[in-house]
């Protein structure tokens, strides 16, 4: 028998999915949807077409109409219905076409894909069920107390970020990672717990920035207690406390993303601040906006990997690397067919990391590189050259 110790590890790549996750999916703020006209969202491996009604609410369908493909997305919004541009077949929330504009009647199977539609901390979320099954208005995000109240908390900045070429779970992959806070957010990670049960995933953890480098998280001066918890397969809730030279500031950052096809996912993320009290709006403002930069520096960080590295069915782990194969078994529940989940899909799982040893030399190799980084500024400097005519 082979020994194993000396055998080459091979990587293996694996295949993705055939189909997307089954859950609530956030397709960006509601408000951005609100303009009488109809929007194209890419999901699902297709298109998707968003449009207000007379009644404020949001309708998601399909984006191609079921007559002759017209793109929905490119009609026109009609009263509570989208019309089709090509030949005005107008289509309801409920998924029926309600008018056909130069016909008698409308035919019994003219229907489309409707999506169920929630607003839940000022995002509108989408159920997507391969099996088609209604939503599960249980497992929806919880609700954040007071996050629409501009007096309590800044407005929502919301970015997104296409990423080509890898699949979502790579994102879920964070959950567990203790050890790229340091090298790729520039930060020490000195507690790091994660707790996985039902429909949740959950990371505590607390940081202090590097002294060595900037970007990201890397700042001395800069201290973070955080809890983020994914609610089904798309959407985490992160809640931040974070310390900057003794000021303290409570953030809430929106990491959500909806698959765009098996490679390829739209990341979004939202950042909003609890106002300090005693300052006004434009500081508040101020502050949202920096931390929005840096966290969103700092998924930019984690698109740089996603980009460049390939996919790992496998992963060759140690200790310190946490439990990335039991993330992933939970990942797994929302890819499976609902009779298919397996009970330790969703058991209650507890995992907290040490990280005594990695603190050790990460100190040691900081405080080098701050010697080294001391040094070569000595080094640039130039002693002035006397010349004669300088000379008294």
């Amino acid at each position: 028998m082979a020994d194993p110790t000396t055998q080459t590890r091979t990587l293996d790549h694996g295949t993705q999915p055939e189909r997307f996750a089954r859950g609530w999916h956030c397709l960006g703020l509601a408000r951005d949807f609100k303009d009488g006209k109809p929007h194209a969202v890419e999901a699902f491996g297709g298109k998707l077409v968003v449009w207000e009604n007379t009644k404020g609410e949001l309708g998601v369908l399909d984006g191609y109409c079921r007559h002759m493909g017209g793109d929905l997305t490119q009609g026109t919004v009609k009263g509570d219905e989208v019309g089709c541009p090509f030949h005005d077949w107008r289509w309801g929330a409920d998924g029926r076409c309600k008018q056909i504009p130069y016909a008698r009647r409308v035919p019994l199977r003219a229907r489309t894909k409707a999506y169920e539609t929630v607003i839940r901390n000022d995002s509108l979320l989408i159920w997507h069920d391969p099996e088609g099954s209604k939503a599960d208005y249980d497992i929806l995000p919880p609700e954040l107390p007071d996050v629409s109240n501009r007096e309590i908390y800044t407005d929502w900045i919301w970015n997104t970020v296409p990423i080509k070429g890898s699949h979502c779970r790579e994102l879920i992959d964070n959950v567990v990672d203790m050890a790229h806070f340091y090298y790729v957010h520039f930060a020490f990670p000195t507690d790091f717990r994660n707790v996985f049960e039902d429909h949740t995933a959950t990371q505590y953890m607390a940081s202090k920035g590097r002294p060595d480098v900037a970007g990201g998280y890397g700042d001395a001066d800069m201290f973070l207690k955080s809890e983020a918890t994914y609610y089904g397969p798309a959407y985490m809730i992160n809640w931040l406390e974070v310390d900057y030279k003794g000021f303290i500031t409570e953030v809430i950052l929106i990491n959500c993303h909806i698959p765009t096809g098996p490679d390829s996912f739209l990341l979004q993320y939202g950042i909003t601040v609890k106002k300090p009290e005693g300052l006004d709006d434009k500081t508040a403002n101020f502050i949202g906006k920096k931390y929005a930069d840096m966290f969103g520096d700092g998924f930019l960080q984690d698109v740089a990997i996603w980009e460049n590295k390939a996919p790992v069915q496998n992963p060759l782990l140690c200790e310190e690397d946490g439990p990335v194969y039991q993330l992933r078994r939970w990942y797994e529940q929302f890819y499976v067919d609902v009779a298919d989940i397996e009970p330790e899909m969703r058991a209650r799982f507890e995992f907290e990391v040490d990280t005594t040893k990695a603190n050790e030399f990460w100190q040691e190799e900081v405080a080098d590189n701050l010697r080294r980084i001391e040094a070569e500024k000595e080094a640039s400097v130039v002693e002035p050259v006397e010349t004669s005519e300088g000379a008294s």
